[in-house]
């Protein structure tokens, strides 16, 4: 049966260990275990003993000590075997194991590393190298403690922020649903024209905004918007904005004038206009936004717009080739008392206008390459035969082979098909003759 050295075993002023450690003392000689136990007790360790391997790894099993030290050679299994044996029973705490022989040849001490010993102490022992030995041994298994309780602080902390991102992702993933609600109508026809909104962030919510709203029998008015940022502050700013160009709430709709019978279309250079006086006056914010605002007049095809910083408006012509309109002009809400420019433009049967977000034209390739304008109108030109809402499905199609990936921003546009009237009806006739005369268009066609 193994002997086990009594514990409690007072130490010497000055030599107790911050933290005693219980240490395992192995040798067949009853003599050299007795001198060992003693030399330890002396220095504040608890110290158990055993004779061979088996009573080793019985008292290992019961309790497993801090640090063992034992004999090469022994009658049966050796201490190298005990070395073995200790490191394949997979402890979750470090024992630090000196192994004490005659042995100094350089091959003897690499076997003696590859079976898992930390140290070594050669025959015979000196109490001060004993005691060096045993207080490296505790430096690491310090250390090893310290680590540990990093790990578990650590392993803790990742918790609670693993809890804290998921109560995010929760209220970001009903974000989002709110953010999408303020676009619950992604389609409709208003007479001769067809309008359909895209809208697809980039992350949970996004700063893009897209919509439309009937002015009167005659006339609608159609936006697309791009909040600087990503994230909750542009999500924010959009659903604030959704509320200043609300059909719900004409009566509060920046866009819209009361007249005796109802509402009529403020001009879009003014709808800018007021848009960025409420945003540097009432919002308080760092943030600004880029807009196309266009008003169409269903009879004509007749489109007033406004271009403030946002991508240059697209039309897809009934032939497939694209011309690009509007004249740039600044963000909403970047300078106080900027001012805005109108430009029209007539849509003919079969044509489609297209307000359509940086993050389409600026969608990069595998190589990092834009597709910019150019590469914009070849691509429509190729979704030509597309109506409705096949098209910016089609679009949207051909961009994501186009990256490879998922998108690097926000993607939205708002798409109006119109079919025109017929040349020979009334209200074709009536449309015709109170039509103003066209403004020039700033920007040259891009034909594909």
């Amino acid at each position: 049966m193994p002997a086990i050295a009594q514990k409690g075993v007072r130490a010497e002023p000055g030599r107790a260990t911050a933290g005693v450690r219980d240490v395992l003392v192995v040798d067949d000689s009853r003599v050299q275990r007795r001198i060992l136990a003693a030399q330890l007790a002396r220095s504040g360790y608890q110290v158990a003993e055993a004779s061979t391997v088996d009573d080793a790894l019985a008292i290992c099993r019961a309790a497993m000590p801090d640090i063992i030290i034992s004999d090469w050679m022994m009658p049966g299994l050796s201490g190298l075997d005990l070395c073995r044996e200790i490191r394949a029973l997979g402890c979750e705490e470090y024992v630090y194991f000196i192994l004490l022989t005659s042995k100094t040849e350089a091959t003897e001490v690499a076997l003696g590393l590859d079976a898992g010993a930390d140290d070594f102490l050669t025959k015979p022992i000196t109490g001060d190298e004993l005691r060096a030995r045993i207080a490296a041994g505790q430096r690491i298994l310090h250390m090893q403690e310290e680590l540990r309780e990093k790990n578990r602080l650590l392993t803790r902390a990742l918790a609670e922020l693993q809890m804290l991102y998921d109560s995010l992702d929760r209220d970001l993933r009903e974000a989002w649903k709110l953010q999408q609600s303020l676009v619950r109508e992604r389609h409709r026809r208003f007479g001769p024209a067809e309008v359909t909104l895209l809208l697809q962030p980039c992350g949970h919510v996004g700063g893009d905004l897209v919509g439309f709203f009937p002015v009167n029998a005659g006339r609608i008015a159609v936006y697309a918007l791009d909040v600087s940022g990503h994230g909750i502050a542009s999500a924010l700013m959009t659903a604030r904005l959704a509320g200043l160009l609300s059909a719900a709430t004409p009566e509060l709709n920046v866009a819209l004038e009361a007249t005796g019978d109802g509402f009529d279309a403020i001009e879009p250079a003014e709808v800018a206009r007021r848009l960025n006086r409420i945003v540097q006056d009432e919002m308080q914010t760092e943030s600004y936004f880029t807009m196309v605002f266009a008003s169409i007049e269903l009879a004509t095809g007749r489109v007033v717009l406004v271009q403030a910083g946002h991508p240059h408006p697209a039309i897809l012509r009934a032939d497939g080739s694209v011309d690009f309109v509007g004249q740039g002009g600044l963000p909403v809400g970047l300078v106080a008392d900027a001012d805005y420019e109108t430009v029209s433009v007539d849509l003919r049967a079969g044509d489609r206008l297209l307000l359509l977000s940086d993050g389409i034209t600026e969608a990069a390739d595998a190589a990092g390459r834009m597709l910019g304008e150019e590469g914009l109108a070849r691509m429509l030109s190729a979704c030509a035969g597309a109506r409705g809402p096949a098209l910016p499905e089609r679009l949207l199609a051909a961009l994501a082979d186009r990256s490879g990936g998922p998108f690097a921003d926000d993607v939205s546009g708002a798409f109006v098909d119109y079919a025109g009237l017929p040349a020979g009806s009334a209200a074709f006739a009536a449309s015709a003759a109170a039509a103003p005369a066209q403004r020039p268009v700033a920007r040259q066609p891009v034909s594909r």
